[in-house]
């Protein structure tokens, strides 16, 4: 007979063992998931939006806002009179209350004899050179009831006037919201740019200046991916959009959206917070406009809704 042949006996292979998953579970395009809504999220969101009309209504809220004036080189003159350079409509303030030189980068301001200035709180007694706001916070200059400061637009150098007695501010209509939802509570995975890109930035004045963009934001909305690009904001991120609601449910320019630092690489997006800017309530602002990237085509139905008592001139309100 024929040897046998032995048979062998086949390892059984281990299988091996499934991981943990690290990392937020991701949607079909990608886009990592929303996290848990948190306790009392809907409670948190209406607190925040009550705190945002609160800072609208302060006295020297956007909402006192009565004046932005372009100031030329050389001698500007200041006061009540209505061929002023900067005109102060208000009790106290003579025809004449001061000069505003400006030499360059250097904005110098000169009290007239006898006008009763203050200079962030304190009497001016004498010639100062003035802060202006891409230097932090900008000096305050005190005339009656009226402030005003200055600020820089590329190479031009303007001055803010606020009233708390404005018109926009004593007849301020309230805000209107979309209703709060979980599902606009997204997660973005953030890819860094190395190094951070430089994109020209428009605004409603027409001005154009340079930012840097750390990097690029990408989630998913009702399963369409979208990727947008924040300026960084301090530790976190500051979000200029519009999208396809814009000049119909909300304000026609854009929309901001502030968001925390990224944390292993995912950024949460909130826009039940998203929000008006401040020339969805004035003329007199500057605000900037959305970059290519962030014209969103979909619906971001959440967030703040158009203002209804939108001042004629205000750019981008209808």
């Amino acid at each position: 007979m024929p040897p046998r042949r032995r048979r062998r006996r086949r390892r059984r292979r281990s299988r091996p063992r499934r991981r943990l998953r690290t990392t937020p579970p991701r949607s079909s395009s990608g886009a990592p998931r929303a996290p848990p809504t948190p306790p009392d999220y809907a409670a948190s969101v209406e607190q925040w939006r009550a705190a945002r009309a609160a800072r609208l209504q302060r006295e020297d809220g956007w909402l006192a806002l009565v004046g932005l004036h372009w100031l030329k080189p050389g001698d500007n003159a200041v006061g009540s009179a209505p061929d002023a350079a900067v005109p102060l409509a208000a009790p106290g303030v003579p025809a004449r209350a001061g000069t505003l030189r400006v030499d360059g980068a250097k904005v110098l301001l000169t009290p007239a004899p006898g006008a009763r200035l203050t200079l962030n709180g304190q009497p001016l007694g004498g010639p100062a050179a003035l802060q202006d706001d891409l230097a932090g916070k900008p000096d305050l200059v005190g005339a009656g009831r009226l402030t005003f400061h200055v600020i820089r637009r590329g190479e031009r150098a303007g001055v803010r006037v606020k009233d708390p007695e404005s018109a926009t501010r004593r007849g301020f209509k309230g805000l209107d919201w979309f209703p709060v939802t979980p599902a606009a509570r997204v997660v973005a995975r953030f890819t860094p740019f190395d190094p951070p890109r430089e994109v020209e930035v428009g605004s409603v004045t027409g001005d154009v200046s340079k930012e840097k963009i750390p990097g690029a934001l990408t989630f998913s909305w009702n399963g369409r991916e979208q990727t947008v690009l924040p300026f960084a904001d301090g530790d976190g991120f500051f979000l200029v959009f519009s999208d396809a609601t814009s000049g119909i449910e909300t304000y026609g320019a854009a929309r901001f959206l502030a968001a925390a630092a990224p944390r292993d690489g995912q950024v949460v997006l909130d826009f039940n917070q998203a929000y008006n800017p401040p020339c969805a309530f004035t003329p007199f602002a500057t605000c900037p406009l959305p970059v290519r990237e962030n014209r969103l085509k979909v619906r971001i139905e959440a967030g703040e809704k158009k203002y209804k008592g939108a001042v004629a001139g205000a750019a981008g309100g209808h």
